[in-house]
């Protein structure tokens, strides 16, 4: 029963959540408040390692989700689930596409979802930002926010720094 739970509310999440991976967040934090297979805590720890693992975020948080809810079987199922829809969605549609993209009502769809999955971001952002804030995490926010602005250097070099500083407060169990 949970592996069929598993591939409907992830199949759900990968049907509705327009706009990429990070989409999927609010349909993340949903299955997390309703079966309780993950806390939101570990939602973020997750979506953390998502975000510094190579593949689409959405993708590899719900492998993430299905592996901690119910082992490599849950994974596999979440995983799957998860990009059925857009596969399914971009073969019906690949055939069509080209004949209908200067389409202006097509063109005035996509003009509209294109905020609404920002502000799903945004709202997931800050959700994040309030149920995860604490004073080493803020340091760090602060100060890479600052070095950032001062010198232009490429993201990976400030995601290394908050690898490092992830690791060290989470040794010395700074962060919480």
């Amino acid at each position: 029963m949970i592996y069929l739970k598993l591939f409907f509310e992830f199949f759900y999440t990968g049907l509705f959540s327009f706009g990429g991976g990070y989409a999927t967040l609010p349909f993340l934090y949903h299955i997390a408040d309703k079966y309780h297979w993950y806390t939101t805590k570990q939602l973020s720890d997750m979506i953390a390692v998502a975000s510094i693992t190579p593949g689409p975020v959405g993708v590899n948080v719900a492998t993430f989700a299905g592996f901690s809810t119910s082992g490599i079987l849950g994974a596999l199922i979440a995983t799957t689930s998860v990009i059925l829809p857009s596969f399914i969605i971009v073969i019906m549609l690949s055939k069509f596409l080209n004949r209908y993209s200067d389409n202006r009502y097509v063109k005035s769809v996509i003009y509209t979802l294109k905020p609404a999955g920002c502000g799903l971001l945004a709202a997931v952002g800050v959700d994040m930002f309030v149920n995860n804030i604490n004073f080493v995490g803020m340091l760090l926010l602060l100060g890479l926010f600052c070095a950032g602005a001062a010198e232009k250097r490429d993201p990976l070099f400030y995601l290394g720094i908050s690898a490092v500083a992830g690791l060290i407060a989470g040794f010395f169990n700074l962060a919480g």
